[in-house]
């Protein structure tokens, strides 16, 4: 194992690994132990009673979060006609088609965020080996493939975050910054908390919420107790 630093080892001092704390005390705690000269991102980690090798047991989506994630995300549109206008007009950081899909083939990646009208999908799809490993092919399930581009571009600049179960079983999620008051960081865990357990599948059986963490970007992470949501 990597050796931890000082000032990991001073943070994970005052956390009790033993103990599943309230949010309201395991936000407290994350943010008393950040040490990082930035402002780190908190991140809230669900293991979840699911079996991802099961079709019926995966679980994908996306939800807006109440107080945004601290972060503001560039948004790439593919469209065409009407819908380019109608993505610029709502915000979106570039807008276009081909000469956007000749771009990522050469390398270029200056976004965060895809979302790609239906009648593009033909030509976005031919991206798939140089998208998918990254996270960032568009998927209706997360609602980034629509005729609706003004909406999507508008919820994923208010704070939209997408959530997918990895290999394991975990879903990792952003919920703000450090910076963030806790009742603001509290409020947008509840909510990907509540989203969660709505998209529990019919098949998983056992318990379903197996364990949540919450985190910084350095420091260590505190347990939740899912009860106290």
């Amino acid at each position: 194992m990597a050796k931890k630093g000082k000032k990991y080892v001073e943070a994970l001092k005052q956390v009790d690994r033993s103990k599943a704390y309230s949010i309201d005390e395991a936000i407290e705690l994350v943010k008393k132990v950040d040490y990082a000269k930035f402002d780190s991102t908190v991140e809230a980690a669900f293991r979840l009673g699911v079996d991802p090798k099961k079709a019926d047991q995966q679980i994908r989506g996306a939800v807006v979060l109440p107080n945004g994630t601290g972060k503001t995300q560039r948004v790439l549109v593919f469209a065409k006609g009407e819908k380019l206008k109608e993505a610029e007009a709502a915000g979106a950081d570039y807008v276009g088609d081909s000469e956007y899909i000749n771009k990522i083939n050469q390398g270029w990646f200056e976004f965060d965020v895809i979302v790609a009208t239906p009648d593009m999908m033909g030509e976005v799809g031919k991206l798939g080996r140089t998208l998918g490993p990254k996270g960032l092919m568009p998927n209706p399930k997360t609602g980034t493939v629509t005729f609706d581009v003004a909406k999507a571009v508008n919820e994923i600049k208010a704070g939209k975050v997408e959530y997918r179960v990895d290999r394991a079983g975990i879903i990792h999620v952003p919920i703000g910054k450090v910076s963030f008051d806790q009742e603001k960081l509290v409020e947008n865990f509840a909510t990907i908390f509540d989203t969660l357990l709505k998209v529990k599948p019919s098949a998983a059986k056992g318990t379903y919420m197996k364990n949540v963490t919450v985190t910084s970007t350095m420091g260590p992470g505190v347990k939740v107790d899912p009860s106290s949501v």
